[in-house]
């Protein structure tokens, strides 16, 4: 089954996805003057977004619902493809960070992934 994990910015209009989270409940980076002007794939700005206790939850929760989900849709056999969308506020930082940190678990897990960042070079400051 190929992955398709995505990052958006909910200010640039929704995306379609078989699956879309919404990640503007996280603590936000935007507002850390230090890390304001670096994108969601920045060693400092992917840190800080994944080390709040907020994220550690979700993602806990997020990845315990997609072992079972692309389990039963590879078992199914209906779908070879799935869309998986995390949305933040303009997409260029929580769910840029979520959305590599995602990838990389699914990697891990044995999928075919592609990421894709879909506002991240949209001006932000």
């Amino acid at each position: 089954m190929q992955i398709t994990v995505s990052s958006f910015g909910f200010s640039h209009g929704a995306m379609e996805a078989d699956y879309v989270f919404d990640l503007r409940f996280l603590p936000n980076p935007f507002w850390v003057a230090e890390l304001k002007p670096y994108p969601g794939t920045d060693e400092r700005v992917a840190d800080y977004v994944l080390r709040q206790p907020e994220t550690r939850e979700f993602l806990a929760l997020l990845q315990r619902l997609l072992t079972f989900v692309c389990a039963a849709w590879a078992i199914n056999g209906k779908k070879d493809s799935l869309v998986i969308a995390l949305g933040c506020t303009g997409g260029y930082h929580r769910s840029v960070a979520l959305t590599e940190h995602l990838a990389a678990w699914l990697q891990d897990k044995g999928y075919a992934v592609c990421r894709r960042h879909r506002d991240m070079a949209k001006n932000h400051l």
